[in-house]
């Protein structure tokens, strides 16, 4: 109805999620459309969470967003009825920039009146800085954040400068789940698909596609296998369990791993809400090669910043024709497998 009620009044280019479960591909498929974005979630405590969630997707798919929020209570379906299509037209014009939400969120939850609260603000808020691609834009929000606090501290303001210069998920201290993306998820899902896990080569799917029928955890294991495109991610450790499982084991929740990646694995199995196709896969593992180009082109670029570098014309050339070829890869998909399995062959050459 909050969709419905939103058309009505005139504002055409509107969505609704299915509850709370928008997703990374389709924060990709709306990119095709538009990269501006107003969000608006119901104000209330569940809905705060929904668009901190959203925001997130969006910021990696590098989105223009605002946030609306309305007054506690109302709903955009009862603000329309209650207010009119123009009260809810003045609310869109003043819609926040989403930073701007979030650092008021992260001093509502923790008022910055010592340095305790100040540190689980920052931590609040680090994950959100390190979603976003450009580090440029990821040092002005860090000036904001200090600002904002009211953060004098030289430790903190140097934590802040980190998740500005960098966007490992090693500096922040975020729960293990939200790191894990959508992907990633659809990934594990179809390794742990099978009944009885079977890594050895001849139950691999053939990447032509060419199987009697569809098989998620052989087309997922020749993937990774030859691709790697695990590496580096937070659900690293599970997906190699699983990839290396014992043929003999039945049960998918016993194969051998940590405490820690047997406790993801069963919430992500527990919340499957999309049918496991071979397009669904496909797309994942398009996201997957997406992410694993970025990260190594950021890699890249660091390296050309070593210092002395350019006495090494060899290793130069070598460097600015990998980022070239990542580049092409990054703006043509059909691209991409060629190039992960090319920076994959580099590395452990």
């Amino acid at each position: 109805m909050d969709c419905i009620s939103v058309y009505a009044a005139g504002f055409h280019n509107v969505i609704a999620s299915s509850g709370t479960a928008f997703t990374e591909l389709q924060a990709k498929l709306l990119g095709r459309f538009s990269k501006n974005v107003v969000v608006n979630f119901d104000p209330d405590t569940a809905g705060a969470k929904a668009a901190e969630r959203t925001i997130g997707l969006l910021v990696e798919e590098e989105f223009n967003i605002k946030v609306l929020t309305l007054e506690q209570g109302f709903d955009p379906d009862l603000y329309i009825r209650r207010k009119g299509k123009d009260a809810y037209e003045e609310a869109l014009r003043h819609s926040q920039k989403y930073f701007d939400y979030l650092i008021e969120r992260a001093r509502t939850q923790f008022p910055p009146r010592n340095a305790d609260s100040k540190v689980k603000a920052m931590n609040y808020l680090l994950p959100h800085i390190q979603r976003v691609p450009a580090r440029i834009v990821r040092d002005e929000l860090a000036h904001e954040i200090a600002q904002k606090l009211q953060i004098d501290s030289a430790v903190l303001r140097q934590e802040l400068r980190h998740a500005a210069a960098s966007r490992s998920a090693s500096a922040v201290k975020a729960p293990a789940e939200a790191q894990i993306t959508d992907a990633e998820k659809i990934l594990i899902r179809a390794l742990a698909s099978s009944r009885q896990i079977q890594p050895n080569e001849e139950h691999l799917s053939l990447r032509d596609g060419a199987d009697a029928e569809f098989d998620p955890a052989g087309q997922a294991h020749y993937v990774l296998q030859n691709e790697g495109l695990h590496r580096g991610l937070a659900t690293e450790s599970l997906c190699e369990s699983l990839l290396n499982a014992s043929a003999d084991i039945v049960d998918v929740l016993e194969v051998p791993a940590t405490e820690s990646d047997r406790r993801t694995l069963a919430s992500i199995l527990l919340k499957e809400e999309e049918e496991l196709t071979a397009e669904v896969l496909e797309a994942a593992v398009r996201a997957l090669r997406r992410i694993h180009l970025k990260r190594r082109q950021e890699q890249v670029q660091q390296e050309l910043k070593r210092p002395g570098l350019a006495a090494d014309k060899d290793r130069l050339r070598e460097l600015l024709g990998e980022l070239e070829r990542i580049s092409r890869a990054l703006r043509d998909p059909g691209m991409a497998e060629d190039a992960v399995k090319s920076a994959k062959s580099r590395k452990t050459a």
